[in-house]
This record gives structure tokens, C-alpha cells and sequence, in this order.
């Protein structure tokens, strides 16, 4: 079997040096990186102002589109699409488009599987396979921003008047993105490219377990100005070294210190997430720890969102009277919240449960029905 490279793992100075490698003047590398990024294109031989013989070795040296879809399921509503895609090497991952009155978001994976080991979450119970590369990051987008630029009449039963773009890209998929920094970076550039794809990086919302030393890192990308949201899920060390396991390395005090660095640099508000959990961390004591958890943090503001709970689990979704309960002390203690709407729940849209279903025939089967 002949390896071929993935287009979309390379950078535009990258598609250089390989047009060059190959013969080629370095300008071809230009129009590669437009074919790719700005036309989205999915088949090399699709690149018509590039010579034939050039358009030919692509076809056959080079693979655009790693993604092959196995199952997509849409909610009731129409509001929320789930894709299970399967990569060249047979791992699979998820990507989520939810549809909003003015928004249209993708919500990516940047790994195959999670490292972190969360015990509500699905992908976590399943553990870590494998980074994602750029590429196989970038088109997962792609291949939500061609359906949705599709000049058709039916949506397929989607909430959503096509052609349309991407609006919005959440990184709250599949696995934990500083953990794979480095592509998970250069494919948000690929993607605020605003010569290429030219989705505002102001528009991306990257969500993360809380690895200090990467948030560092993340400060300093003065050219790329993301949101940044912490997956907190709990008020205390004793509760969070439970619910996420990082934070034995990474506890809370250095966790806030972090993020009170990051706004010093940034001058950006960090969103926390929160999933409210029935009896585990839904208590007003709770809440009120958590108040005082976020003081030093400039304009924190609190995602409460009703755990998508995984079939078996031990842990289930908070009631509706005590995540109201828990805002109101959030905000009595001058703590924005916003309470996340539940998005495909019978869908199993919660990260990595399709993924899960797929390995459980009769379950998927239900899910389809």
C-alpha cells in the first residue's frame, strides 16, 4: 500500500518547499494552499489553473479529505447535527454542528480518544489513541463549511437556510487540545487565515482541563486572540482531583494563577464551564465555593450546563431547581451565568458517546431510530 500525504497537514510555506522538492516554482504552492483553504476543493484534479501533469501526481501522491463518514444522526429539532467519521487508520472521531438563530458552530476534536481520564465523560472512559494532525483537524471543519455552502433548496431537515458559512468553532470534542498544542495551532491559523478560510480566531472558543504550563504558552500567541474556557466542574481540590484527574498536577491555586497571567497578558474574559452533576457538585455550599474560587479572576463568567449524561453512568444530570438554585447564588455573588442550553441528547451528543454507541450495535440502532 502507497502512503499518501495528507495536503491539509501543510502549512503555505510548507506547500512551498514540497512544490520545489518537486520541481515545481514555488508560487504552486500558493495555489495549492488556496485550492485547499479558500475553494475547499476535495479532489486534487479540481485545481484546474495547475498544470495536468502537476494535478495528476497530487491525485496520486496526496489524500485532501482523511475523513469518511460512518454515522451522522440530527436531533428532533433540527438544531444539532452529530457526524462519527472513521481516519485513514480505522480511529474514528466526532464533530458536532449546532444551529442558533445567527450562528452556525462546529464543535471539533483535536485527539483521537482523551488522556485525562474524566469519569462522566465517555471519551474519557475510553482513553487516549492518538493526537489528531492539523489536517485532520482542519477538515473536520471543512467539511461542515462545504455542506453549508451548498446553494440547495433542501437542508435536510436542518434548522438552517443554505448556502451559508461557519460562524463559530468550539475545540470542546474529543480530547484535551493543549495536550496537542502544536497542531491544534497551526490548524486554528489554517483556519483565521484571512486570505484562505477567514473565520475571525475572535469567533473560536478553545476549552481546556487546565494545563498550566500550555495556558502559559497560549498567552503568547499575540497573533491568534481565541477565547479560552476552563473546564472546571468543581469548587475544591478534594472534588476536582476526582472529577479531573489533572488537577493533582495542576490544582486550583496554580490553576487561577495561571488564568489571572493569562488576562494580564491577553485583557481577554475567560469563560469557565461547569457540567452540574446530580448531588456531586450542584450544592449552594458548592456554589458559594465557587464564588469565592473565582474572585481573583477579572470578569469570570460561568457556563452551568446539565451534564449529557453517558448510559450506565453513575453520574447523572442536575434538576432544573437546583441549577437554578446554584445561579442565583452565582449571581448574588456578582458572577455572570449563562445556563447552557442541552444540546442532542437523544443523540448522544455528549463528547465521545457516539463514538461509544458505534462499538454497541443495539445502542446505535436506538440512536438512529
Amino acid at each position: 500500500m502507497t502512503f499518501k500525504i495528507l495536503l491539509l497537514d501543510f502549512t503555505r510555506g510548507q506547500l512551498q518547499d514540497l512544490m520545489t522538492s518537486w520541481g515545481e516554482p514555488p508560487y504552486r504552492g500558493n495555489q495549492v494552499y488556496e485550492w485547499l483553504h479558500k475553494n475547499l476543493v476535495t479532489d486534487p484534479m479540481q485545481m484546474t489553473n495547475l498544470p495536468k501533469r502537476l494535478r495528476e501526481r497530487l491525485a496520486a501522491e496526496s489524500v485532501v479529505n482523511p475523513l469518511e463518514r460512518i454515522v451522522q444522526v440530527d436531533d428532533a429539532h433540527g438544531e444539532t447535527r452529530k457526524t462519527l467519521f472513521r481516519l485513514p487508520d480505522g480511529a474514528t472521531i466526532e464533530v458536532v454542528l449546532m444551529l442558533y438563530d445567527k450562528r452556525r458552530t462546529v464543535c471539533i476534536s483535536t485527539q483521537v480518544g482523551c488522556g485525562i481520564g474524566c469519569p462522566f465523560c465517555a471519551t474519557g472512559m475510553g482513553g487516549l489513541t492518538r493526537n489528531l494532525s492539523p489536517g485532520e483537524i482542519i477538515a473536520q471543519v471543512h467539511w461542515f463549511e462545504r455542506w453549508l455552502r451548498e446553494d440547495a433548496p433542501d437542508s435536510e431537515g436542518l434548522a438552517v437556510q443554505r448556502p451559508s458559512r461557519v460562524t463559530n468553532i468550539v475545540i470542546m470534542g474529543m480530547g484535551e487540545p493543549l495536550a496537542n498544542y502544536d497542531a491544534t495551532m497551526q490548524a486554528l491559523r489554517a483556519i483565521a487565515d484571512p486570505k484562505t478560510f477567514a473565520l475571525s480566531a475572535r469567533n473560536i472558543t478553545l476549552s481546556t482541563v487546565g494545563l498550566v504550563p500550555k495556558i502559559d504558552r497560549l498567552a503568547e500567541e499575540e497573533s491568534l486572540p481565541i477565547r479560552l474556557a476552563v473546564s472546571l466542574h468543581a469548587p475544591t481540590d478534594r472534588l476536582r482531583n476526582k472529577l479531573v484527574p489533572i488537577n493533582q498536577r495542576y490544582h486550583l491555586p496554580k490553576l487561577i494563577d495561571a488564568l489571572v497571567r493569562y488576562q494580564e497578558k491577553t485583557r481577554r474574559r475567560v469563560t469557565f464551564e461547569y457540567a452540574m452533576m446530580r448531588g456531586i457538585n450542584d450544592s449552594v455550599e458548592q456554589a458559594h465555593l465557587l464564588v469565592d474560587l473565582l474572585t481573583p479572576v477579572r470578569k469570570a463568567h460561568v457556563n452551568l450546563i446539565p451534564l449529557n449524561p453517558t448510559p450506565g453512568s453513575p453520574y447523572q444530570p442536575s434538576s432544573p431547581e437546583a441549577v437554578r438554585r446554584f445561579q442565583q447564588v452565582l449571581e448574588a455573588g456578582g458572577v455572570t451565568t449563562t445556563v447552557r442550553l442541552r444540546r442532542g441528547v437523544e443523540i448522544s451528543a455528549g463528547c465521545g458517546q457516539l463514538r461509544q454507541a458505534a462499538q454497541q450495535p443495539d445502542v446505535l440502532q436506538f440512536i438512529r431510530a
